[in-house]
């Protein structure tokens, strides 16, 4: 063997080092990787931004796979449990959906409505109710022609289905446009309540809900209804008569 040949084997010798070398450095790195990132599993991602209470589904959704360790246990959902359900507020594109973000099921008997109504942080109890928890429904009747002006409970002991975010919605009036800040309530009723809440919603001066505590009696026969001027000694007069 001449010196030619003897230092192309000793190239190639180099070489086949080299690239073993190489292997094994990566194979140990991506093990490493590997270890460290763990198993991946598969998340639902909002492709979109998703306004309150839309129906989520595959069109505004989509999965994404990450490593286990770095979602919650609440955020590996399957489609099947995402589709039909709602948020009760916005979400951001690329925001991670999670089972505590999902509005709960419905949990109305069969002679029950969902209705839901805009209160703020005042006649909405200032943030002290949740779900499940039971509230009085007051109406201010101040404008209502042919009606006098008196407070007056609509429905007593009303379930809480869901309270969503703050959200502002545009109010037109004769004094032209204005913002305001509104927190939808749902609630669970009755036909007839639900026909006189939105009777009050669309034609009262203010609807108010009203905490009731946890161990309200089922005999309320004592309380009053209603209140107006002749309460305090006045005269209720009804709109328009004068």
């Amino acid at each position: 063997m001449n010196p030619r040949q003897r230092r192309g084997l000793l190239f190639m010798a180099v070489a086949l080092l080299v690239a073993v070398g190489t292997f094994v450095a990566v194979s140990t790195f991506v093990a490493n990787v590997n270890s460290q990132v763990g198993q991946r599993v598969t998340v639902y991602q909002a492709r979109q931004p998703i306004d309150p209470y839309t129906p989520l589904s595959a069109d505004v959704v989509e999965p994404v796979e990450v490593p286990r360790r770095w979602v919650s246990e609440s955020s590996i959902l399957a489609l099947s449990e995402l589709n039909g359900r709602r948020i009760g507020f916005r979400v951001n594109a690329g925001t991670t959906i999670s089972s505590d973000m999902l509005i709960p099921n419905s949990s109305l008997s069969s002679t029950e409505r969902e209705l839901a109504i805009n209160v703020n942080p005042v006649t909405g109890v200032a943030g002290r109710v949740r779900p499940g928890d039971r509230v009085d429904v007051y109406a201010v009747f101040g404008d209502v022609p042919g009606l006098p002006k008196q407070v007056r409970i609509l429905q007593r002991n009303v379930r809480i289905v869901s309270i969503a975010g703050q959200q502002t919605v545009t109010q037109q009036n004769a004094q032209g446009t204005r913002e305001s800040e509104v927190i939808p309530v749902t609630l669970a009723v009755e036909p007839e309540a639900a026909l006189s809440i939105t009777y009050a919603s669309a034609f009262a001066q203010e609807v108010r809900l009203v905490a009731l505590p946890s161990d309200v009696g089922v005999n309320r026969t004592n309380e009053s209804d209603t209140f107006d001027a002749s309460k305090l000694g006045g005269q209720a007069i009804p709109e328009g008569r004068r």
